[in-house]
């Protein structure tokens, strides 16, 4: 399996998906694995353990994988279920929530630039740097003038990223409104799941048209060979956690990682 096998759900340079034409049902190549999705899975699992254990000892790449998506459309579902069994020691998680007042002194990529993958590390975002080109242009906390600089900025730290040897993989969870909102009902309608809900959603929620306007401008403004969105159908949760990890296992797998040689030879060592 390569990372070329999956070019139809990556955005191409300079492309801006209308995101309203896209199924966010599984696609063919997904939909007729359904019936073997659970064991192949967990394959992918017993895959991803020994690659990032190769990747971790290898040190000579480090790994940065963008989560982004409408609320519900499951970052840390994917996160929890795409990445179970791999050593933790390897791979990190960072989340990016409303800035504190300390992040808000710097600027917007110093509290990203920080948690940066070193070699040898995965490094997941659960959101990241992109919420200062949405939020902030949904939600009209700074002039135009202002975040669309930012796209360039993106563009830059990104192929700063890369020139030191960061393999960055972007993925978009996408679901559709109807699904949003059965999602958001099961968090009203289930005790174990109200602690999810928050009113905040349903101001998000009201702003969904202009939330894909806003990610469709920045899948063509920042979707290049170096750092590359692919576009997720999430509308099912194996669905979505099947993909994700075929990509990720194939990106590894294209790196031909392999244990370094030792300068000695063990056969010849003696433990008394």
């Amino acid at each position: 399996m390569s990372i070329s096998n999956f070019q139809h759900y990556r955005i191409q340079p300079g492309q801006n998906s209308q995101l309203a034409t896209v199924p966010s049902d599984p696609w063919e190549d997904v939909q007729k694995a359904k019936s073997d999705a659970k064991d192949e899975l967990h394959d992918l699992h017993i895959k991803l353990a020994d690659l990032q254990q190769r990747f971790f000892v290898d040190r000579r790449k480090k790994l940065l994988l963008i989560l982004q998506g409408m609320d519900t459309s499951g970052k840390n579902g994917t996160i929890r279920h795409v990445f179970r069994g791999v050593n933790p020691q390897g791979v990190h998680v960072a989340s990016f929530d409303r800035p504190s007042s300390r992040e808000l002194s710097h600027d917007y990529l110093w509290r990203v630039h920080k948690q940066t993958p070193s070699n040898g590390e995965i490094v997941i975002f659960d959101r990241s740097h992109y919420e200062d080109v949405l939020a902030v242009r949904v939600n009209h906390l700074k002039p135009e003038e202002v975040w669309r600089k930012r796209y360039r900025h993106i563009r830059d730290f990104e192929q700063l990223l890369a020139d030191e040897e960061t393999v960055i993989l972007k993925f978009f969870l996408h679901i559709n409104k109807e699904t949003q909102k059965k999602r958001l009902q099961e968090r009203l309608d289930i005790p174990a799941k109200h602690w999810k809900f928050e009113p905040s959603d349903l101001v998000a929620r009201s702003k969904w048209e202009e939330y894909e306007a806003a990610y469709e401008e920045a899948f063509a403004e920042t979707s290049f060979d170096h750092a590359p969105w692919y576009i997720i159908p999430s509308n099912k949760k194996w669905a979505r956690n099947l993909l994700v990890a075929r990509i990720v296992v194939a990106c590894l797998e294209d790196m031909h990682l392999s244990y370094p040689e030792v300068d000695y030879d063990p056969s010849q060592v003696i433990i008394d």
